[in-house]
């Protein structure tokens, strides 16, 4: 290699990695994005009833991911892992919002109200229950006859809760106490009939404007609106009546409808996220959810981190000791290694929602060994030509041109093998996978770009290569070592 192009390799290697590493550090506030296991949150894993189609998981994977954007969950990470949909939302405190609006997973509802039903074990004092909904225009709902017998009445199940029968879910939980129950006929309509809805505070309250298909307009007025003038309509989801307003005239398809009543902002919010996002072609259940805490996340990041700097400290220590001044050859690769990964990672991170998990870290950790064993190959092939008695300057050239295929097939190897992992594995296996392959290709390109121009542009000081300290003339006299 010419001392042109080595410098000029060196040079925008360089300039290159450190420059965006500096732009990334310093004049932008992208850093990594840390994964659940890192920063606390809560993961979801939900599972499909019965054997739906892969395309109708994909429709409830992009449905699901639209419901956590609008919470405003930063980098959340919603994936689809065989069957089962996994939602990971990082920096999530609150386990029983985020179960309430990524939990609701079954289809959207609406039913007829036929009655109100204490709570269970309840007697009330009077015969008397107050329907307690506004309607569709703020007017007051009507009042229903209840006896003592209705609170001996058990809840519907999930699994009885079928589109066609007659069911009794409670409302959702406001304040102390048992929620109130609702007595409801057979679905008139799903979710798939709203087109969309938002949260609005008119006429001094909170409500939700709700916008149907042409065709769901349509059905609306038909199924619901027309029969059911002066009666409650419950709006259900996932085994639970989000509203129960009361229909009022005046509803004509094509034309939004107005749900009020005394919701406040974040009730009025979440019942709007409800209706948008509620219907999914496949119903779901939770299998599990786990939930982090910030603590316990820091303290794996500190162990992960202090593992790695250990690690780092050790094999540099050792390739100082055996290598002498290649040895610094060595730190600088990995320092430019870990500036290139921290630079890509935080990257990915501001694109596309790459996060970095505690498996991640793993990856990365035992990449040092990868990267190091390049080195290693190259060091050692330079030794064997030095010994061969050539020349040092020619022995670099050499020697990077036979060692450099062993390093391409050694990396190839590690890189087949993660992506093999990402392919086949599951859960955090994948960001393991993912962050060694990622350090593994960096590897081949630094090698390439920084390790062997170095080295040859250090072959052609004699000083250096008469030193005793260079690292390369092991078992030979430094007078023996040519330049």
């Amino acid at each position: 290699m010419t001392v042109r192009k080595a410098v000029w390799f060196l040079v925008v290697s360089i300039v290159i990695v450190v420059g965006s590493f500096s732009a990334t550090l310093f004049a932008t506030d992208h850093r990594p994005v840390l994964g659940l296991d890192l920063q606390g949150g809560i993961s979801v894993v939900l599972a499909p009833i019965g054997n739906p189609k892969p395309d109708a998981i994909d429709k409830a994977v992009d449905i699901i991911r639209s419901r956590v954007d609008s919470l405003g969950v930063a980098e959340p990470e919603i994936s689809r892992q065989g069957s089962l949909i996994i939602v990971d939302l990082p920096g999530v405190r609150d386990r029983e919002k985020a179960q309430r609006l990524v939990g609701k997973t079954a289809e959207l509802r609406f039913r007829t109200v036929l009655q109100n039903v204490p709570p269970l074990g309840y007697t009330p004092p009077t015969t008397t229950t107050p329907a307690g909904a506004s309607g569709a225009t703020g007017a007051s709902g009507a009042v229903t006859t209840t006896t003592a017998a209705l609170n001996e009445i058990p809840s519907t199940t999930p699994e009885e809760d079928k589109a066609g029968a007659i069911v009794v879910l409670p409302g959702r939980k406001q304040g102390k106490g048992n929620p109130v129950r609702y007595e409801l006929g057979p679905t008139l309509l799903t979710g798939e009939a709203v087109s969309t809805a938002t949260a609005a505070f008119e006429n001094g309250s909170w409500g939700v404007t709700v916008k149907f298909t042409s065709q769901g307009g349509i059905d609306f007025v038909a199924k619901v609106a027309d029969p059911n003038i002066g009666k409650q309509v419950a709006i259900a989801l996932d085994g639970v009546v989000q509203s129960a307003p009361v229909i009022n005239e005046g509803i004509t398809a094509g034309n939004p409808v107005r749900i009020s009543g005394s919701f406040t902002q974040t009730e009025a919010k979440e019942l709007a996220l409800v209706l948008r996002f509620g219907a999914l072609p496949v119903q779901l259940k939770q299998e599990t959810v786990d939930s982090v805490s910030p603590t316990l996340g820091k303290d794996q990041l500190h162990a992960g981190l202090v593992a790695g700097i250990i690690g780092l400290l050790l094999v540099g220590l050792y390739m100082l000791i055996f290598y002498r001044i290649l040895g610094l050859v060595v730190w600088l690769g990995l320092g430019m290694t870990g500036m290139a990964v921290w630079t890509l990672v935080s990257w990915l991170g501001f694109t596309i929602g790459l996060t970095l998990t505690l498996a991640g870290v793993t990856g990365l950790i035992v990449s040092v060994g990868v990267t190091v064993d390049s080195y290693v190959v190259y060091f050692e092939r330079l030794k064997d030509e030095v010994r061969s008695g050539k020349t040092v300057r020619s022995s670099v050239d050499r020697g990077f041109t036979k060692s450099f295929r062993t390093i391409v097939a050694a990396d190839l190897v590690s890189l087949i093998g993660a992506v093999v992992l990402y392919l086949l594995a599951i859960g955090s296996v994948r960001g393991f996978a993912f962050f060694l392959g990622l350090s593994t290709v960096l590897d081949l390109i630094l090698s390439y770009f920084v390790m062997h121009p170095l080295v040859s542009l250090m072959a052609r000081r004699k000083k250096l290569v008469t030193m005793k300290g260079l690292g390369i003339g092991a078992g030979l006299d430094s007078k023996d070592l040519v330049a």
